[in-house]
């Protein structure tokens, strides 16, 4: 089976892409393209995957990855590092050709970020968590101190988890609107009065707030299309052993 590759049209001519569990090696709870080495699956067919994953976006390129922690921080790497060595965070810029810059999700949304005229990326990991905290603007600001310029960078928002499946509780709510009033407008009710949250939305309105004048969210429900994405709330209420992750990529040509 061919690899799922989702591109958005905002980064047209920067090497990317959001993978989508099709193809790959894993099998059982995590059959397909399991690009998660926490996910219990055998780290070499993970390796594997993820190997596949990078032909397909920028052929031969290594992956620079974070230790997710569901931070907002934000890391200028050079080059990749051993797996035990990975610098623990939420972002990752560079503006180094010929190297690609990875995320893993599995309903926390992948944001990738380009400034092709400064020849700079960047790559986020943004949950409830690292999106309140200013994951975007982390990384956006380390985008700009390697030359990048906020009205010049093109974002766009990957596979998450949607509106419709988010469920959150009266604490969350109440603490997402004690920050600013108007965050109001990301919250709705779902069935049986229960709040749920937006969280692409709010990140297209927390890019704009930066400066970022194109913004793309693709609209792709992790919780709703399994047969295209891992979902960790999918698992969860379904009582499964195990859940996968899928990898968000993005680089510089040479």
């Amino acid at each position: 089976m061919s690899l799922d590759i989702v591109r958005a049209a905002a980064l047209e001519g920067v090497p990317h892409g959001f993978l989508g569990r099709a193809g790959g090696l894993s099998m059982g709870p995590v059959a397909g393209l399991n690009c998660g080495t926490g996910s219990g699956d055998d780290p070499q067919i993970v390796e594997a995957n993820r190997r596949l994953a990078a032909d397909a976006v920028l052929p031969g390129a290594p992956i620079a990855s974070v230790y997710q922690i569901h931070s907002p921080t934000a890391v200028i790497v050079t080059e990749a590092v051993p797996h035990a060595e990975r610098p623990h965070a939420d972002a990752l810029v560079s503006d180094q050709p010929g190297l690609l810059l990875g995320v893993v999700t599995a309903d926390c949304a992948p944001i990738l970020l380009a400034d092709l005229e400064a020849g700079v990326v960047g790559a986020a990991h943004a949950g409830w968590r690292g999106a309140l905290a200013g994951v975007t603007d982390q990384a956006i600001a380390a985008m700009i101190s390697l030359g990048a310029r906020a009205e010049n960078i093109a974002a766009a928002i990957g596979p998450c988890l949607a509106k419709a499946s988010f469920e959150v509780g009266h604490d969350f709510a109440e603490q997402l609107t004690s920050e600013d009033p108007e965050n109001w407008r990301f919250l709705g009710e779902g069935p049986g009065g229960r709040q749920h949250f937006d969280l692409e939305a709010y990140l297209v309105a927390r890019l704009a707030a930066a400066g970022i004048r194109r913004v793309q969210a693709l609209g792709l429900d992790t919780y709703a299309l399994e047969d295209r994405f891992y979902s960790y709330r999918r698992a969860t209420h379904r009582n499964e052993p195990a859940y996968g992750r899928q990898l968000s990529l993005i680089g510089l040509a040479s």
